[in-house]
């Protein structure tokens, strides 16, 4: 079975893992763990030094595909949304845990699940056009607000996440959280810059500098993430989600 997730090695010693879903990058339950696999694997490579996350397509990443969760319920009960809660939280573990630091590229909208990653992530590049939110709310389901809050301070974070709001990459840079913004067709470029400088020092090193760094962090970031995925199953199972996700449904449209 094919996957959008593929691996490169653009240059030696970074891996690319590049995701392209049409049309709107919203990932199934098996992408999101091939993903996690991709990432996994890129960072267990002792010759690679660092990882880019990109993808292809008018944006980073559109969250999960609702119209595969709203299908799975009229055929096997949650199994779908069970799937999607446990790849994303593979997928943003595996971002998290990787060996070597992971320079995430984002173009376009970066939504749901793609705050998720990007919240993991170690350096963030972004598009001029780039634009980062949680819609969780409007679709019936939480989650990511751990991943929101390393990007934005906490009480504009809150205020994102009860109006489904977004914030541009600018606004983000103006918060530390992203590293460079840059025209659209530099990014690839921008991204890549950053990771040959980080590829370039001792991988040992960099390797025991962010295991350091996440064991020093002050957010558990898994234990906090599965927090919030019990609100959204709890969500689901009183019926409020089904009436959210047949709205956006209906509004022509499959990513969260």
């Amino acid at each position: 079975m094919s996957t959008p997730v593929s691996t490169t090695t653009v240059e030696p010693h970074i891996r690319t893992v590049s995701v392209h879903a049409p049309p709107v990058n919203a990932l199934r339950v098996r992408d999101w763990f091939a993903l996690a696999e991709a990432i996994t694997a890129a960072g267990a490579d002792p010759d690679c030094h660092a990882v880019v996350l990109r993808a292809n397509g008018r944006g980073f990443n559109a969250g999960v595909d609702i119209k595969e969760i709203e299908a799975g319920k009229n055929t096997d009960g949650y199994s779908a949304l069970i799937g999607a809660n446990q790849g994303c939280a593979a997928a943003f573990a595996a971002v998290y845990d990787c060996a070597v630091p992971v320079i995430a590229a984002v173009n376009g909208y970066c939504l749901g699940g793609g705050i998720g990653l990007v919240g993991n992530a170690d350096v963030v590049v972004a598009a001029d056009d780039a634009t980062f939110g949680l819609p969780e709310v409007d679709r019936g389901a939480l989650g990511a607000a751990t991943h929101l809050a390393r990007l934005v301070p906490q009480h504009l974070m809150r205020a994102l996440y009860y109006t489904a709001g977004t914030v541009t990459a600018q606004q983000l840079h103006h918060h530390g959280s992203v590293y460079r913004v840059v025209p659209r067709e530099d990014l690839d470029e921008a991204a890549l810059a950053v990771a040959r400088e980080i590829a370039a020092k001792d991988t040992r090193v960099i390797r025991k500098a962010k295991e350091a760094i996440n064991g020093i962090d002050p957010q558990p970031v898994h234990r906090s993430y599965r927090f919030e995925q019990g609100f959204t199953f709890e969500l689901n199972l009183a019926g409020v989600s089904d009436h959210a996700r047949q709205a956006f449904l209906a509004g022509g449209s499959g990513g969260r």
